[in-house]
């Protein structure tokens, strides 16, 4: 038996397997009943499908029940298990001591009530194994993830995960899953910063990897739930609530370094695009509605200014015909980055498909109203138009693209 010396005093008992790939974790308070089955299977499915060496630990954190002495009946029963006992409880506690103090490179946690399928494990750890991810998480609330749970556990993990989008702009899908692994250099850097010991500390460890420009791998998982959970819903909730408000404190004071997590961790950034090639759809977005601003608003004043002389349906025919060939000439250039006279004549020609469908909403919008109402004030035929225009406009943005996208040859 090692002893750690530190704020997280643990006792490890080690077994004699060494060079393990994969350490995976299991924190466990007060479950002498779950975990002897728990180990023996997990154990089972590594040595026949787990194609490198592994290790299991079993981190106790403070049982009063007969936890530990099962934890080391399984050490000596089972090659590759081993037990670190700390004094004081709290899963995250637990996770941080025993990854810290493992010699993997890969290292993986999971609840001891195995609700999370384990085919799902190699999935889970191969991107950390070769390098593509730093992080991965099991989700069950992908589309192709099956969930067999309660609508009360349903409605709040949906709820917490969403918070969490709002709250702290998280992307990740699902926080909370107990199937989670994480490189052991990256481990190194972040286990520092996080400060929960307890429920919060996957959320605080995922957000932290996230500003830091990480690449967090999502796998989705067949679920099933645990009736017989132990977990106090309530006071979960109201210390993740507590976590998500001292995190973004510290993240928005600067408290938390973040630049230089992401100086140090971050992915470099990827080669520059050829020239011409646009970097992707969230920068055509960006330009096409400044495009598209600058289009309705040159729209409007024409429609505005021949009115009175043309009346309704023409002005908006010729309001909208001049803005449609000069959003189409500056979408051409601007929004998907192509120049020269190379399928000009092609692309004005997409542009004027976009602008009959658009003339056809607006005028249709018009005559609607023109029907529905003799004489609508100036403002209302302009406020139809503007809705009318929107729609167009989302409509123009998919023709366009899908004819002017620049494609390398």
């Amino acid at each position: 038996m090692t002893a750690l010396s530190g704020p997280r005093a643990a006792v490890r008992t080690r077994s004699t397997t060494t060079g393990a790939v994969l350490d995976v974790v299991i924190p466990v308070h007060n479950e002498e009943i779950d975990l002897g089955p728990c180990v023996r299977r997990l154990h089972a499915h590594l040595t026949e499908h787990f194609p490198y060496p592994f290790r299991i630990t079993v981190a106790d954190n403070a049982s009063v029940d007969g936890t530990l002495a099962v934890a080391n009946g399984l050490c000596g029963e089972l090659p590759g298990v081993e037990v670190l006992h700390l004094d004081a409880k709290g899963r995250g506690r637990a996770l941080s001591a025993a990854w810290s103090a493992s010699s993997a490179p890969v290292l993986a946690y999971m609840d001891v009530d195995l609700s999370t399928d384990l085919a799902a494990l190699l999935p889970l750890v191969a991107p950390l194994i070769s390098g593509h991810s730093d992080l991965a998480i099991g989700t069950r609330l992908a589309r192709t993830s099956r969930v067999v749970r309660g609508a009360k556990r349903e409605v709040i993990s949906r709820a917490y995960n969403l918070l969490l989008r709002g709250a702290l702009f998280a992307r990740f899908s699902d926080a909370q899953c107990g199937f989670k692994a994480i490189r052991a250099d990256v481990a190194a850097e972040l286990l520092p910063l996080v400060r929960d010991t307890g429920w919060f500390f996957d959320t605080e460890l995922l957000v932290l990897a996230q500003r830091a420009g990480l690449r967090i791998h999502e796998v989705p998982v067949d679920w099933v739930d645990d009736p017989d959970s132990r977990v106090d819903i309530v006071a979960t909730a109201l210390a993740d609530l507590r976590g998500i408000g001292r995190l973004g404190r510290a993240l928005l004071t600067g408290a938390l370094p973040v630049a230089e997590l992401r100086a140090q961790l971050g992915r470099a950034p990827l080669a520059a695009p050829p020239a011409q090639v646009p970097v992707g759809l969230p920068g055509q977005l960006v330009r096409f509605a400044a495009v598209g601003v600058a289009s309705t608003l040159a729209y409007l004043l024409l429609f505005v200014a021949t009115r009175g002389a043309l009346g309704a349906q023409p002005a908006n025919l010729l309001a909208l015909f001049l803005t449609a060939v000069a959003n189409t000439a500056a979408n051409r250039r601007l929004t998907f980055g192509i120049t020269g006279s190379r399928h000009v004549g092609r692309h004005h020609a997409q542009g004027l498909l976009a602008f009959g469908l658009g003339l056809a909403l607006t005028s249709g919008a018009l005559a609607v109203l023109h029907a529905a109402v003799a004489a609508p004030a100036r403002s209302v035929e302009l406020a139809v138009l503007v809705v009318a225009n929107l729609v167009a406009t989302v409509l123009r943005f998919v023709l366009l693209r899908l004819g002017m996208h620049h494609r390398r040859s």
